[in-house]
């Protein structure tokens, strides 16, 4: 018994001069951890805290141009814009007041927001839809040099052949009708290709695409 507890005393005293050389470290480790729970958890909070408010604006802003409210849609998304912009209702909220500053006739704050929304929205697919109305937007404005520049920055497959056929209307506004042409021609193509990938109908809208086509004039 004598020698057992012998062995056990020596095992303390080891675990004492463990302690001494280690016992900081460990804590510091302990503690180190802790922090980094509390901060994930806080910051998982305050993540949810800023998506739910800015949920609460986006539904602001559907609620304006609902009632069809062009002004308070516009200052909604700006604050929304200027508070939450890490959130994903930014981008949405700015494609929205968009379209209605466009249809309301106010093209250079249309502009200003599909602009945000080509450069932040979390969205790849909305930042090139965004980037699509933008050009279309510039184009209406007579801004054309502009509007092609943003159309040839590639985007998503899924979306090359509306830019190209965008590309192709401004050609065709601009009097280049050989290019406007061609520009369809490639339009058709990319569609043509996207559709069998995805196994899709061809639908009106390749229809479409050769109309423009053909009523373009010139030599593909």
């Amino acid at each position: 018994m004598a020698t057992y507890d012998l062995e056990e005393q020596e095992q303390i005293e080891e675990l004492k001069t463990w302690w001494k050389l280690h016992g900081m470290i460990v804590t510091a480790v302990i503690v180190a951890l802790a922090v980094a729970v509390v901060g994930w958890q806080g910051w998982q909070w305050w993540q949810r805290s800023q998506s739910v408010q800015a949920a609460q604006l986006y539904g602001g802003v559907q609620q304006a141009l609902t009632q069809q409210d062009v002004k308070r849609a516009r200052l909604l998304a700006g604050e929304l814009i200027e508070k939450y912009s890490g959130t994903a209702y930014a981008g949405m909220a700015a494609m929205l007041s968009g379209k209605a500053l466009a249809e309301s006739g106010d093209l250079k704050s249309a502009q200003a927001q599909f602009g945000w929304a080509a450069e932040n929205a979390k969205d790849p697919a909305l930042r090139d839809l965004a980037r699509l109305r933008q050009a279309i937007v510039l184009a209406e404005d007579k801004s054309y040099d502009e509007a092609l520049k943003l159309l040839a920055v590639p985007p998503a497959p899924s979306f090359m052949a509306r830019f190209l056929e965008v590309r192709g209307d401004i050609l065709a506004t601009q009097g280049k009708a050989a290019e406007a042409r061609s520009a369809y021609a490639e339009s058709i193509k990319q569609f043509e290709e996207t559709r069998k990938a995805e196994g899709l109908p061809a639908g009106p809208y390749r229809d479409i695409l050769q109309a423009k086509h053909d009523a373009s004039g010139g030599q593909s």
